[in-house]
């Protein structure tokens, strides 16, 4: 990929699987040079062979973003390449069913060391050649457990997704004079491998039942996420900033 790219950049976060993969695949199709970013190094390149296949622009850069160091070459990287990223998408983040008895130190910190704190490493280093263009994008995926939605076996998630929310509005307020946006979306029930697992979530027959009790019916695919993205990302979203957008076919209104 050449430094010269007239293509505008995002540097999507867990872009191997689910929503990042869609968003990946959204943003390629809209023209962007896409960087897929994720720990899960075969998910990652095959996304970035399926965006070439169709036409896309796309890269592999291995990253977890509990690691400050990584993520800070990363976006040098990217930086000296191509002058600025364009567009984060701040979106890797885990939910690991563990009720609070048997809640350890441990696993508390390594959820929001990935869910909340990893979107800070992955942002900041940004910043400074974001604010020199005068614009930017950022996007943090929430959730609808960080907004309204109580998760039992999961407060260490919907704690780490509330605080994404607070983030979003803290940073959306001071980087607005620099022409920087940031918005966020709070999905509902999504079919990813994060839902379909039984371990940790509905497993396949709990996301089919969760259908019944949502107002459009079904559960939502991952493409329907990532459409919102890239909205957010464009100029016709240009008048928000400091929005968490829930996409969840009418849940939260329709139970509460």
């Amino acid at each position: 990929m050449s430094a010269s790219t007239s293509k505008p950049i995002v540097l999507i976060t867990g872009g191997g699987i689910g929503i990042g993969r869609s968003t990946g695949h959204a943003f390629a199709k809209a023209g962007y040079h896409v960087v897929v970013s994720d720990v899960l190094e075969h998910e990652g390149k095959a996304v970035v062979v399926e965006i070439e296949k169709a036409g896309g622009s796309a890269e592999f850069q291995p990253l977890n973003v509990r690691s400050t160091a990584d993520a800070d070459r990363l976006v040098a990287d990217l930086t000296t390449r191509f002058g600025a990223i364009d567009c984060i998408v701040a979106n890797a983040g885990i939910a690991h069913k563990v009720p609070m008895s048997d809640m350890t130190d441990e696993k508390w910190d390594e959820t929001f060391d990935i869910d909340l704190k990893g979107m800070m490493r992955v942002i900041r280093p940004a910043l400074p050649s974001m604010k020199a263009r005068g614009a930017g994008a950022i996007i943090c995926i929430s959730s609808i457990m960080g907004i309204a939605y109580g998760w039992d076996e999961h407060v260490h998630y919907s704690s780490a997704k509330a605080g994404v929310i607070g983030f979003i509005r803290g940073l959306a307020v001071e980087l607005a004079k620099s022409g920087i946006r940031v918005n966020g979306i709070a999905p509902g029930y999504i079919r990813t491998a994060q839902l379909l697992s039984e371990k940790h979530s509905l497993g396949p027959a709990g996301a089919e039942k969760a259908g019944e009790f949502i107002p459009m019916g079904r559960i939502g695919e991952p493409e329907e996420i990532a459409d919102v993205v890239l909205f957010l990302a464009s100029s016709a979203a240009r008048y928000m900033t400091g929005q968490t957008v829930v996409v969840d076919g009418g849940l939260l209104v329709g139970r509460y």
